[in-house]
C-alpha cells in the first residue's frame, strides 16, 4: 500500500519537475500585454480607426487628375477651304488629355464634423483596447491564481493522502495485534483510494486551469507558477472606486465619446442646408485646333439647396434622437458601472469572510483530529470518530485553499470594475524588476 501512495506522490508532483515554462505572476501579466491576440487584435482597430481619419481628410484636400483618349474616326471634317486656312475640326486620329485640379472651398462644415468624428473614433479604439487589455490582465491574473490554488489544492489532497496512510497503518497494526476486525483496515483502505481520487481530481483541475493559461500567454508545454509574494494594491475607499470607475472606465469614455459624436452627427445634418462650393482649375491640350488646340481655366461652382423635400428635416431629427440614445446610454453606463463596484466589493467582503472562517474551520478541525487520532491509537476512540475528524480537516483545508483563490478573485474584480487593472497589478513598477518573467 505505501508503494501505492509513493507513486501517486509521485505523479502528483511529476508536473513541477518537468515544467518547461516557470512563470512569475508580473511575468505572465507582461506577456500577455505582448503576445496576446486578442490585445494585438484592438491595437489593430486603433490603426483602422486612424485610416479612417486620413480618409476623412483627404476629402477637404485638392486632388489633382490626368485624363487622356486616343479616337480614330470614320472620316475627318475640315472648314475654311485648301491650305493653310483649312482648321481641321474632326480629324480622323484625334487625342487630347487634360490636368484637372479640385479643391472643396465650403461644403456646410460636413466633412469638418466628419473629419472630428474620426478623430473620437479614435479615442474610442484606444478605449477599446484599454478594456480589452484589461480584460485580458483579468484573465490572465485568474487563471495564475487558479494554478496556484490548484497547486496549492494537490498540496492539500498530498497531506490527506498521508492522514488516510497513517490511519491505515495504525489499523494495520491493531489488525494485526488482534486488536480490531478486518473492517477497520478495508475502512482506512476506503478512506485511502477516497483521498488518492480526489488527488488525480486537484492534478485535472490544475491542467485546465494550466491549459486556459498557455492558450491566452501563447505557451506550450508545462508551466510550473510562483505564488506572488505581494499582494495587489490597497484598495481605496469605495466612493473613491466609485468616482474612478464613473470617470475613467473604458466603457464611460466610450459612452461619453459617443455622445460627442452624436453631437457633431446633427450639425453634420444641418449642413446639408447650407450651399457647396467648389474650385476647379485644369489644362488642356489636343489635336484639334479648335477652338485652341491648348488652353488652361480656372471655375467656381456652387449649389445652393432650395427645396428638398423634408429630407434633410428628417436626417437631423433622426440624429437628434441618436444623440438623445447616446446620453442615456452614458447614464446606464454610470450607474452599471456604480453598481458593478458595490457588488464586486460585496462579493471581496464575502469572501474574506468566508476565508477567516475556514482558517478558524481548519484550527478546530485540526485540535479535532489530533485529539481523535491519539484517542484512537490508545484504543478509547474507534475508527469511525477518526474517520470522522479526518474528513472534517480534509474538507478544511480544501476549504481554506477555495476561499483563499475566491479572495484573490474577488478583489481583482473589484480592480477591474473600477477600470484599473494596471494599477492594481502595478505593471509600471514590477517592469524595473527584470527577474520578473517567464523562462524555460
Amino acid at each position: 500500500m505505501k508503494r501505492v501512495t509513493t507513486a501517486v506522490l509521485i505523479a502528483l508532483s511529476a508536473f513541477a519537475a518537468h515544467a518547461q515554462n516557470k512563470l512569475t505572476f508580473d511575468g505572465a501579466l507582461r506577456r500577455a500585454l505582448e503576445v496576446n491576440n486578442t490585445i494585438e487584435r484592438s491595437q489593430q482597430d486603433v490603426a483602422i480607426a486612424q485610416s479612417n481619419k486620413d480618409y476623412l481628410l483627404s476629402a477637404v484636400m485638392p486632388k489633382i487628375t490626368l485624363t487622356g483618349d486616343l479616337t480614330r474616326n470614320s472620316i475627318e471634317q475640315s472648314f475654311g477651304g485648301d491650305g493653310e486656312d483649312s482648321v481641321t475640326i474632326l480629324p480622323r486620329n484625334d487625342w487630347a488629355y487634360r490636368i484637372t485640379l479640385s479643391q472643396p472651398v465650403f461644403a456646410g462644415r460636413r466633412e469638418l464634423r466628419a473629419y472630428s468624428q474620426a478623430k473620437i473614433g479614435i479615442e474610442n479604439a484606444k478605449e477599446g483596447s484599454r478594456a480589452a487589455q484589461d480584460a485580458i490582465l483579468l484573465r490572465v491574473a485568474s487563471s495564475y491564481l487558479a494554478v496556484v490554488n490548484a497547486d496549492r489544492r494537490v498540496g492539500v489532497e498530498q497531506r490527506n493522502i498521508e492522514l488516510a496512510q497513517k490511519r491505515l497503518d495504525q489499523a494495520q497494526a491493531f489488525f494485526e495485534a488482534g486488536e480490531v476486525t478486518k473492517v477497520d483496515v478495508f475502512r482506512a483502505e476506503t478512506a485511502m483510494k477516497a483521498a488518492q481520487r480526489l488527488a488525480a481530481v486537484a492534478v485535472q483541475q490544475r491542467e485546465h486551469a494550466v491549459a486556459q493559461l498557455r492558450t491566452d500567454l501563447d505557451l506550450d508545454g508545462s508551466i510550473e507558477v510562483i505564488a506572488p509574494e505581494r499582494a495587489l494594491t490597497p484598495l481605496p475607499s469605495e466612493s473613491d472606486l466609485i468616482a474612478r470607475a464613473t470617470s475613467t472606465r473604458p466603457d464611460i469614455d466610450i459612452a461619453e465619446n459617443n455622445v460627442r459624436i452624436a453631437s457633431l452627427e446633427v450639425q453634420k445634418q444641418r449642413g446639408f442646408w447650407l450651399p457647396t462650393v467648389t474650385f476647379d482649375g485644369g489644362y488642356i491640350q489636343q489635336k484639334t485646333p479648335f477652338p485652341a488646340d491648348k488652353y488652361s481655366y480656372g471655375a467656381l461652382r456652387f449649389t445652393v439647396p432650395i427645396f428638398q423635400s423634408g429630407e434633410v428635416y428628417a436626417r437631423v431629427a433622426a440624429a437628434k434622437s441618436q444623440q438623445k440614445q447616446a446620453e442615456l446610454d452614458l447614464e446606464d453606463a454610470k450607474l452599471i458601472a456604480r453598481e458593478d463596484i458595490r457588488r464586486a466589493l460585496a462579493d471581496l467582503r464575502s469572501a474574506e469572510t468566508g476565508l477567516q472562517l475556514a482558517n478558524e474551520q481548519l484550527e478546530a478541525a485540526q485540535a479535532e483530529y489530533e485529539q481523535a487520532f491519539d484517542l484512537y491509537r490508545a484504543q478509547e476512540a474507534t475508527s469511525l470518530d477518526v474517520s470522522t475528524s479526518e474528513t472534517s480537516l480534509a474538507d478544511a483545508r480544501r476549504a481554506v485553499a477555495e476561499e483563499t483563490l475566491n479572495r484573490d478573485l474577488a478583489e481583482l474584480r473589484v480592480w477591474h470594475a473600477a477600470g484599473a487593472m494596471t494599477d492594481a497589478v502595478d505593471l509600471i513598477h514590477s517592469a524595473s524588476n527584470p527577474s520578473n518573467g517567464a523562462g524555460k
